[in-house]
């Protein structure tokens, strides 16, 4: 395991019992948490996108706002659904984000999950093409975002421009040099983890995945990984991919922790994501540090993969979230081989 990083679903709830209580808290707590995580020595900090949900949703400006807060962690998203993006206008927030962040921005992108209204892309302006699905629609923005960040001008210019123009087409601006290899694909199945290959993206696996064979989740996600890179090297791609599995893992050091998780379900569970979906979802790891290090090295996903993203209960307030990081990165991850 090279990297260790936090995914944060950034819930929101008036409730009193959450220490995230409004949009406000839960983007200003995302920014603060980072800034404690990159102090704790992690890798990565990563935010997942719902839309229509009491959660994060737009991810550029959060993006930007760590980018500026920070200078040594990697700033990502697990994942953005490409239904709802405009590939272009994308490309411009994302080149700006990067910029402003010093080329540290990791993005995840997919083709999306079951969301909080039917067909929510719809009122985003996106209906798919006729014959087309919207998972198709979700990689056609994905592969017209992708040709975008190469750089390439595709645009003719004004012949009487307001401002002067650099010669030939023009291509969408700002452009981030090195982010169009920083782009992760999330696959909920092997075929799509293979598509993902092909088009040199890297691949994020989450806490659940399609299932394919009844296997654990573990078991099902490093094949998943196996077939991945085996379609990366038959591609041909010059530079070696990325891989990152996301896991709920809490090292029980105090009273406090074993009250929240002492007594978390420690099974995968099969069920239905979407209605003629079954999937398989993996279990959380609440355990006293030594036990919790014998139960990860048996993890074969997390060995296959070379990064580890910890999703965070992010209403419990950023102090508690960054014991949770600290904990794991101090009692558990030396032992797993980090750093």
């Amino acid at each position: 395991m090279k990297k260790i990083g936090f995914l944060s679903f950034g819930h929101w709830s008036p409730s009193f019992q959450s220490q995230t209580r409004s949009a406000s808290d839960a983007l200003l707590q995302s920014i603060d948490l980072a800034v404690a995580a990159e102090e704790l020595g992690a890798d990565g900090a990563y935010f997942r996108v719902h839309h229509f949900a009491r959660q994060l949703a737009s991810p550029f400006p959060l993006l930007a706002a760590v980018g500026a807060r920070t200078k040594r962690i990697e700033i990502g998203t697990a994942v953005i659904d490409m239904r709802y993006e405009n590939p272009l206008y994308m490309a411009e927030d994302a080149g700006a984000a990067d910029l402003i962040a010093g080329g540290r921005l990791q993005l995840g992108i997919s083709r999306g999950s079951p969301e909080q209204v039917i067909d929510g892309w719809r009122y985003f302006g996106y209906v798919p093409q006729e014959n087309q699905t919207d998972a198709d629609m979700a990689r056609r923005h994905a592969e017209i975002f992708l040709d975008l960040l190469r750089g390439r001008g595709f645009a003719q210019p004004n012949p009487r421009p307001m401002f002067p123009n650099p010669p030939g087409l023009l291509r969408v601006e700002p452009h981030s040099e090195g982010l169009r290899e920083r782009i992760w694909w999330g696959a909920a199945t092997n075929a799509t983890a293979e598509w993902a290959a092909k088009l040199g993206m890297n691949l994020q696996s989450s806490t659940l995945k399609f299932d394919e064979s009844g296997q654990p989740l573990h078991i099902q996600q490093a094949e998943q990984i196996r077939a991945f890179r085996a379609a990366w090297k038959a591609a041909g791609h010059e530079h070696e991919p990325r891989v990152s599995v996301s896991r709920s893992i809490f090292a029980l050091v105090d009273d406090r922790d074993r009250a929240y998780f002492g007594g978390s379900d420690s099974q995968d569970h099969f069920g239905y994501i979407e209605a003629d979906t079954r999937a398989v979802f993996g279990r959380s790891y609440a355990a006293e540090p030594d036990i919790l290090v014998e139960e990860l090295k048996k993890d074969e996903a997390i060995a296959e993969a070379d990064t580890l993203l910890l999703t965070v209960p992010n209403q419990l307030g950023v102090d508690y979230n960054a014991h949770v990081i600290e904990a794991i990165l101090k009692h558990v991850a030396p032992a797993l081989g980090w750093r």
